[in-house]
C-alpha cells in the first residue's frame, strides 16, 4: 500500500477538517525568504492547500507537485483565479527537476513521507544558491488538558482500532545540515482548539490509518469514541505546536 495516496481518497473532508497554520509562520517565511513576484517557489505535496494561499498571495511564481490525482484536481479548481499558480501531478521522488531554479522549496507535513537522502539531496539541488528549504507541520497535544478523556480514548483504540497495515512517518529534521544546508533555524508557535465529539471524529477521520479502517471495526471504533466523549463532557482541548525548520543553500 502506498500510504502517500491514502489521503487522496477524501479531498473534500481533508480540506474541511485539517487544521490550518498560523499567520505568523507565513509572515516569517515571506520576510526571511523575501517572497515576491521575482521569486520561484515549489511546494511539495500540498494536499488541498492548507499552506498554499498565503504563499500565492506574495505574488511569487508558485508551483506545487502533488502525487494524488484527486488532490491535484481539487487544487486546480480551488486556486484557478491565481495566475501565478501551477501544479504538477507527479511523484516528487521520481520527477526530474531542473537544478538551481527555486528560491524556496517548502513542505507542510509532507517531506517526512520521503526518504531523508532523497528529500534533502534533491531539494538542495533544486534550490538556487542562497535559496531556502522550509519544513513545518502541526504537532498536536491531546493529553495535557484532557487526561481522563485520553485514557478513555486509549482504551477504545486498544479494543477497536484494528487496521491491516500501520505506518509511522519519521524524519530527523536536524539531519538536514548533513546535506550541505547552512543557517539552520527553528521557531515554533502555539494554537489551541476545542472540539466536540463529532468535530473530533471528522478530524481524526482524515488521519492516514483511520482512512483505511474497515467495518465492523470502523463503526465500533467511532461509537467507542462517542461513548468516551459523553463520559467526559463532550469536549477535547487540543494544543497545537507549529514548528518551522528553515535552512539555506550556501551562496
Amino acid at each position: 500500500m502506498d500510504f502517500r495516496k491514502t489521503f487522496d481518497k477524501i479531498p473534500e473532508d481533508f480540506d474541511k477538517y485539517r487544521p490550518r497554520y498560523c499567520d505568523e509562520l507565513f509572515e516569517e517565511l515571506a520576510k526571511r525568504c523575501e517572497l515576491g513576484p521575482n521569486k520561484k517557489v515549489l511546494e511539495i505535496g500540498p494536499g488541498t492547500g492548507q499552506a498554499t494561499e498565503p504563499i500565492l498571495k506574495t505574488g511569487c511564481d508558485y508551483t506545487a507537485i502533488e502525487i494524488g490525482e484527486n488532490f491535484t484536481a481539487f487544487m486546480k479548481e480551488k486556486f484557478a483565479n491565481y495566475s501565478n499558480f501551477h501544479i504538477i501531478n507527479a511523484d516528487f521522488e521520481r520527477h526530474d527537476f531542473e537544478k538551481n531554479v527555486y528560491d524556496l522549496v517548502y513542505s507542510a507535513a509532507t517531506i517526512q513521507w520521503i526518504p531523508e537522502q532523497i528529500a534533502f539531496s534533491k531539494t538542495y539541488d533544486m534550490l538556487k544558491p542562497g535559496g531556502h528549504l522550509a519544513m513545518f507541520m502541526t504537532r498536536s497535544d491531546e493529553n495535557s488538558l484532557n487526561q481522563e478523556l485520553r485514557d478513555e480514548i486509549d482504551q477504545v483504540y486498544q479494543k477497536y482500532f484494528h487496521v491491516k497495515q500501520t505506518y509511522t512517518c519519521q524524519m530527523h529534521y536536524d539531519n538536514v545540515t548533513d546535506y550541505g544546508f547552512t543557517n539552520y533555524t527553528y521557531q515554533e508557535w502555539k494554537k489551541q482548539r476545542e472540539l466536540d465529539v463529532e468535530a473530533y471524529i471528522s478530524y481524526i477521520s482524515t488521519h492516514c490509518a483511520h482512512i483505511t479502517l474497515e467495518e465492523p471495526h470502523r463503526s465500533n471504533f467511532y461509537n467507542g469514541i462517542r461513548d468516551a466523549f459523553m463520559k467526559c463532557g463532550n469536549k477535547i482541548t487540543i494544543i497545537d505546536t507549529i514548528p518551522l525548520y528553515l535552512v539555506q543553500k550556501p551562496i
